[in-house]
């Protein structure tokens, strides 16, 4: 595979994660005015968040929806560090491989820390 059939994969990769997020979100979004859009707000009326995995169970299905397209733009760039590492696995070159590792371990931590 050569650098620029990579690059051009890459690219993709991301037009498409993006796109498909896009798509997620305003479908979530437009169900959730459809459901919810006459709703009157109680301002007055504080409601706390849950952190983490807990809070999802509170979630009405169109926030559900918006959500899973969050974590998908999320998971775009991820997915290209990922595809990066499996690149650089495939032409051996051991030290891009070992900063990119680096930036998946980042990564993974930040999001870990995140949601648990």
């Amino acid at each position: 595979m050569t650098d620029e059939r990579i690059e051009q994969t890459i690219g993709t990769l991301l037009r498409t994660g993006v796109a498909a997020a896009a798509v997620v979100v305003a479908s979530g979004g437009i169900w959730y005015l459809i459901a919810h859009g006459s709703d009157l707000v109680a301002y007055r009326q504080f409601q706390g968040e849950h952190r983490g995995l807990r809070g999802i169970e509170r979630l009405s299905p169109p926030e559900k929806v918006i959500l899973a397209g969050l974590l998908l733009l999320v998971a775009t760039p991820v997915a290209r560090v990922v595809f990066s590492l499996a690149a650089f696995r495939m032409e051996r070159d051991r030290v891009y491989m070992a900063i990119t590792l680096g930036v998946l371990a980042v990564l993974a931590y930040s999001l870990a820390s995140a949601w648990l």
